[in-house]
């Protein structure tokens, strides 16, 4: 499953106008600004360049040649995925609803931590040219697994992990199947195993956003 670089889905639900220590909404308050100028296109914007700047990234962490035929069915069929460990990398962001100063994103990505998510609202916030916090972050697809196979509190015995486990286990192997075997025939690019820069996609982001969004 760790070699998959399975995908992960996430609502993450931002509150523009200010800014706290943690990036979470009830952190130490830092500093708090004005956010009239916000609208959904300048949102979007910045949403676009986010997704275009760690999609570079994913190919560049994969180590493909996508001169290859098998590594550009790979990148038509979403298959891509970095070939050890990497930065977070988010494959699909889009915002689902917008009524200032709420916000609310649809976020799929791998590598990720809970903080990076409450940071990337921090980050969309400076690149609208005032602040964000994140107010919450929210799991809904794990791999294959979505909220439809979590267990109630009630269910949480021997017997009902047993029947999840095995009614789960066709799905998995599915995707396995369909995530490591467009792997075995592509070729790596030379010097696959030199060392990147931590920051990953997101100093890309800063170079290309900060024009975009204008006043």
């Amino acid at each position: 499953m760790y070699n998959a670089h399975l995908t992960k889905d996430y609502t993450v639900r931002g509150l523009l106008g200010k800014a706290t220590d943690d990036f979470c909404e009830d952190g130490r308050l830092v500093e708090k600004t004005t956010y009239d100028h916000v609208t959904r296109e300048k949102l979007d914007r910045i949403l676009a360049l986010i997704q275009g700047s760690h999609q570079k990234a994913l190919v560049l962490y994969s180590n493909l040649d996508l001169q290859t035929q098998e590594a550009y069915e790979m990148a038509v069929t979403g298959l891509i995925r970095p070939m050890n460990k990497s930065p977070m990398l988010i494959t699909g962001i889009r915002c689902l609803h917008f009524a200032p100063p709420e916000f609310l994103l649809e976020v799929q990505c791998m590598h990720e931590t809970q903080k990076q998510l409450r940071r990337l609202v921090h980050e969309i916030g400076l690149e609208l040219k005032t602040t964000a916090v994140c107010s919450q972050v929210r799991r809904t697809r794990d791999g294959c697994f979505t909220l439809d196979d979590a267990l109630l509190r009630t269910q949480w015995d021997l017997h009902s992990i047993q029947d999840a486990i095995q009614a789960a286990a066709p799905r998995v192997a599915a995707e396995l199947e369909k995530s490591l075997r467009p792997r075995l025939g592509t070729e790596q690019l030379p010097g696959s195993g030199q060392h990147r820069d931590s920051e990953g996609p997101r100093s890309a982001l800063k170079g290309q956003a900060g024009g975009a969004v204008g006043g």
